[in-house]
């Protein structure tokens, strides 16, 4: 069954609870609702009010005596009416400060890495960004290149055009041409596959006996490295420190550990960099139980008109989303813009 639609004055009462929150971090009354942002209603009326948005999941009272806060699903309220409105923040600041420092047009891994830099640093919060993610990237071909002293450079090529490159090392000494003649070969096998394909067929290959395993085992092996590889920045974790909302170091300590294992992080980013545009997850609409008391602010970027990966910020729930969203996605616009002119010579090294 669908909830009915708040009218207009439970939707002005639950906006200015979630505003007076946001900047005091304390529990918030009726009397400061009527007297700092609903003039021309009484505490009395108000109180109603919030009494029928706590019925209805939008708020909670701490204590009896308390007033009330926001929930998960206050907060999702209101992000989607910022998106519904096209909503612009009236304080430039984050974003200002995002086209001011422009990106420069550096190598790939560089704009990323600094990416996740800025975001940190214009939020102060926690900034992250995870590198294409090559599971969903269509490989155009493969090349093996001899490098000497026992290593090669396997060069991988989207159907974008993206390059992704890793010294690999040779167990027996392979001719140049030999090594020619495999990317070939694997570039005929797999060429218009995901990458995903590409590892599920290497993984469990039809043919035993396949050359391709039989001689060149360790080599494949390393490929497949690097077709898994899907490398996170993460900037600012101590920026976390400074947020009351982490007081209890049980929450702070699930939180940093979600950050340092990375693997459930990654997967949700993944799904993520699957949508274009701005998405917000809150609470526990997060899928990672250790990051259920924030949330995650996050827009994709593009090379060549493709999602290419995808970049945001870790805060509290309780957040200016207006500004930490411009911010986010100026950021994801900048780099987009970065990536799109890269000299001859840059290619994405993962780390």
């Amino acid at each position: 069954m669908t909830e009915p639609a708040l009218d207009t004055r439970a939707r002005q009462v639950l906006l200015a609870i979630i505003a007076e929150y946001v900047e005091t971090t304390e529990p918030v009354g009726s009397r400061s609702v009527a007297r700092r942002h609903m003039r021309g209603l009484s505490p009395a009326t108000i109180r109603n009010v919030m009494a029928d948005l706590e019925d209805m999941g939008y708020l909670v009272q701490p204590h009896t005596s308390a007033g009330r806060v926001p929930t998960d699903k206050a907060y999702r309220y209101y992000v989607d009416e910022l998106e519904r409105m096209r909503w612009t923040p009236a304080a430039p600041g984050p974003p200002a400060a995002a086209r001011e420092s422009g990106l420069p047009p550096v190598a790939p891994d560089r704009v990323m890495a600094e990416a996740s830099t800025r975001l940190s640093a214009g939020s102060h919060r926690t900034g992250i960004l995870l590198a294409p993610p090559l599971t969903s990237t269509v490989l155009d071909r493969l090349e093996l290149v001899r490098l000497g002293d026992g290593r090669a450079l396997l060069v991988l090529v989207t159907d974008s055009g993206w390059i992704t490159t890793r010294p690999v090392a040779l167990e027996a000494r392979h001719a140049a041409d030999e090594l020619r003649e495999m990317g070939r070969s694997l570039t005929r096998r797999y060429r218009g596959h995901t990458f995903q394909a590409v590892l599920d067929d290497l993984s469990a290959p039809a043919d035993t006996l396949d050359p391709l395993w039989t001689r060149h085992g360790a080599l494949v092996e390393q490929i497949m490295a690097l077709l898994r590889d899907r490398t996170l920045y993460i900037s600012g974790a101590t920026n976390l420190l400074d947020h009351p909302d982490f007081g209890e170091k049980a929450t702070l300590r699930r939180l940093l550990k979600a950050f340092e294992e990375k693997a459930r992080l990654i997967d949700v980013l993944t799904q993520m960099a699957g949508e274009r545009g701005v998405q917000v997850i809150i609470g526990t609409e997060n899928p990672v139980p250790d990051m259920q008391e924030c949330s995650l602010i996050t827009s994709s970027f593009m090379f060549r008109d493709q999602v290419l990966g995808v970049l945001g910020v870790v805060g509290p729930r309780r957040m200016q989303y207006s500004g930490v969203i411009g911010l986010v996605e100026e950021t994801a616009r900048q780099v987009s813009t970065s990536l799109a002119r890269p000299g001859p010579d840059q290619l994405y090294l993962p780390g």
